[in-house]
């Protein structure tokens, strides 16, 4: 998720756990314990691109960081705010939990979390919630702002507290139900359609849960289209781009290309732009998609000119978005 929701998360959980103890420096402590993880922003600074790419949501989002980092996280907090009435094994438990929250909500985004590094580097992605949700985002913030303007001892600290958790929970049930009611959907009509697949994925479009971003195919190409929870029509609208291995082959050997291959998990093409090779990996989603089915995929890696490539991830995320394209998009989730 994004950082101002985790620290928002982190606040009320923190609350929760000693907020008549310590009061609103319970809530500083959850929002540091539930933004620690994303300390790996700081590998940019040194790493390449393609580097920086596996490093963020790599260790700092295993498990093993959990257990390491929590004890030392506790032993502070417990000695920083002495004399008090809580053991160390409450403190630990808590930056346990606050951490793993962390860890467990980043993986159903389509980037995907490294649970298992160093040990293994497989990437573990839900691709039920998209990254920046306002659905999801809006409980936490009411509820964190409310826990900074009360009084610490309001009698409705409690009850915005678990707004926040309670809220957020249901919500994020309704986008695994979304997901797996999805995903029987995509199936059905890519067997209806008798499309050759070896995989597929499906993912939220930006901002909400109702309309998602659908592909499926296998080395030669892959059919992307997209999916409204409200659609009446039982069939998706495919659009086809080839992969085009061929023109990777002079670039295979070098250390980036391997790396966006791992990275995309074999969801990819490669397209020529004029003079210049592009590397697009297809789990981003397309430039208004929705709107253009042959638009530019969001991330999309300069093969050519490697030092092009300071951001990739949301490149372009946004480009084009007007009152046309958000009333287009309005209109897909409807179901038109």
């Amino acid at each position: 998720m994004d950082s101002i929701t985790h620290l928002a998360l982190g606040a009320c959980m923190g609350e929760a756990f000693a907020g008549k103890e310590l009061g609103k420096k319970a809530m500083l402590w959850g929002a540091l314990a539930q933004s620690i993880p994303d300390i790996d922003f700081v590998s940019s600074f040194w790493m390449d691109t393609t580097s920086a790419l596996l490093a963020h949501r790599g260790f700092t989002h295993s498990f093993l960081f959990c257990v390491l980092i929590a004890p030392v996280m506790a032993l502070v907090a417990e000695r920083w705010h002495r004399p008090h009435n809580i053991r160390f094994n409450k403190w630990l438990l808590f930056f346990l939990a606050v951490i793993f929250i962390h860890l467990f909500i980043d993986a159903f985004n389509n980037y995907g979390v490294g649970w298992f590094e160093p040990f293994s580097h497989e990437r573990i992605s839900f691709n039920a919630i998209y990254v920046a949700d306002p659905f999801f985002s809006i409980a936490p913030g009411i509820a964190c702002l409310a826990l900074l303007l009360l009084p610490r001892w309001h009698k409705r600290r409690k009850a915005y507290w678990r707004l926040c958790l309670g809220v957020s929970l249901l919500y994020l049930c309704l986008c695994i139900w979304h997901k797996y009611d999805v995903d029987r959907k995509v199936r059905l009509s890519l067997q209806r359609q008798q499309l050759p697949y070896a995989r597929y994925f499906s993912t939220p479009a930006p901002l909400q849960n109702f309309l998602w971003y659908v592909v499926a195919g296998n080395d030669s190409g892959f059919y992307a289209g997209f999916y409204s929870t409200f659609d009446k029509k039982q069939d998706i609208a495919f659009t086809y781009f080839p992969k085009r291995v061929n023109l990777l082959e002079p670039y295979l050997k070098k250390a980036d290309v391997q790396q966006l291959i791992r990275f995309s998990k074999g969801f990819y093409t490669i397209d020529q732009w004029q003079d210049t090779l592009v590397f697009n990996d297809l789990r981003f989603g397309q430039v208004i998609g929705w709107q253009h089915p042959k638009g530019r995929f969001v991330f999309h890696y300069f093969l050519k000119d490697p030092d092009a490539n300071s951001l990739v991830v949301q490149r372009g995320r946004f480009e084009g978005w007007n009152a046309s394209s958000i009333a287009a998009l309005i209109r897909r989730i409807g179901g038109e």
